[in-house]
């Protein structure tokens, strides 16, 4: 007899981050997870993580909203039906609810890992086959502060743990910010490569006299300048400069990155398993992508060593990510809750072996954390 999923798990899951994190909506110093535990009938248990960042200030999923919502509509959808069909719970599950795609994507991950487990077969597998088993991973410098974020960059150059970097900016005034990174640009000269993350924080007109200052200062990718809804100023933005635009809250799924595409968008996309509704969502999305000649960064929501793992077995499948990925998530946390962090070293992570995600909890750790 086929196992079906027996019971449904989320628990609220508070790590401390190593330093604030500054963002243009927020500053953290505590990432909330939300961890989901799938048993099945035969004993499996599958892991899945649902994350996002700082509350509500990134998007309209919460962490509490994410462990309700699982909990009270998308959990009872899934007990009592067959363990192994995944493809089939997926299109259940969006069927019956609308949006949540953090909370799918926590499910589908969950699904797959149990999945994984079952067969004996790394979650990779299940996606198609690993291709790479060592990733590039680039570290965002977010203290706001020029000096110590300097210092923070040729601490991780001399580590060999990373050598692309990320600004978070647009909570300041646009010269103040245009200041700080040609800072950080001109110390590290040509040893490492610079990007920005503005996370829709400026109007179309900002972003025009931002970016110009940011190109002449050598910058080499401008995330998410203006608002998500814009997808026209996207497209001029992309038209108008020779530094490549990010689009990442602009492009959930396959949907948003075939209009952005159409439009005619040309630079990159972010994916994120999250925003995507889980790996296949955001798989789907590459596809659209590739096929329109648009590059490919692998993003995240800051997720611990579960999320990540999720995410490093679905970049694993892409030809390749021409421009890196940000899967530093655990990282950024003082503690983690897995029994063997992920392994990071020359520039980038190793893929994780072994059945599912390739990561198991550490109980204690995850008592100890955990919300009570």
């Amino acid at each position: 007899m086929s196992p079906v999923i027996e019971s449904i798990e989320t628990l609220l899951v508070d790590l401390p981050t190593i330093r604030p994190h500054k963002l243009s909506m927020t500053t953290m110093a505590c990432q909330t997870l939300v961890i989901v535990r799938l048993l099945d009938s035969d004993g499996v248990e599958g892991l899945g993580e649902g994350t996002t960042i700082g509350g509500l200030a990134y998007g309209p999923e919460s962490p509490e909203s994410i462990k309700r919502n699982i909990d009270t509509y998308l959990a009872p959808l899934l007990i009592g039906q067959p363990a192994g069909a995944v493809a089939d719970l997926r299109a259940r599950l969006d069927r019956h609810v609308r949006g949540n795609a953090i909370a799918k994507s926590a499910l589908e991950t969950a699904l797959l890992d149990a999945q994984g487990k079952r067969l004996g077969l790394p979650m990779a597998e299940l996606l198609g086959g690993a291709r790479h088993d060592h990733l590039p991973v680039l570290w965002t410098l977010a203290s706001g502060d020029t000096a110590r974020d300097i210092d923070e960059a040729f601490q991780r150059l001399e580590q060999r743990r990373h050598c692309d970097f990320k600004l978070k900016i647009g909570a300041n005034a646009v010269d103040d910010d245009v200041r700080h990174v040609a800072a950080i640009k001109a110390a590290l000269g040509e040893r490492a490569s610079v990007r920005v993350d503005i996370n829709q924080a400026w109007d179309e007109s900002t972003a025009v006299r931002g970016i110009a200052a940011l190109q002449a200062a050598g910058i080499e990718l401008i995330e998410q300048p203006i608002s998500a809804r814009e997808h026209a100023g996207l497209v001029r933005l992309a038209k108008r400069f020779e530094v490549p635009m990010l689009a990442d809250e602009a492009v959930a799924d396959a949907r948003d990155g075939f209009a952005l595409a159409a439009a005619g968008f040309s630079g990159a996309y972010a994916l994120k398993i999250a925003k995507a509704g889980g790996p296949r969502g955001a798989l789907a999305l590459a596809e659209v992508a590739q096929a329109s000649g648009i590059g490919l960064y692998g993003g995240t929501l800051l997720e611990s060593s579960i999320g990540t793992a999720a995410s490093l077995h679905a970049w694993a499948t892409l030809p390749e990510l021409g421009w890196g990925s940000e899967m530093f998530g655990p990282l950024l946390l003082k503690d983690d809750i897995v029994a063997e962090p992920l392994a990071y070293g020359e520039f980038g992570v190793e893929l994780p072996q072994g059945p599912g995600l390739g990561v198991t909890l550490d109980e204690d750790k995850l008592a100890h954390y955990v919300r009570r």
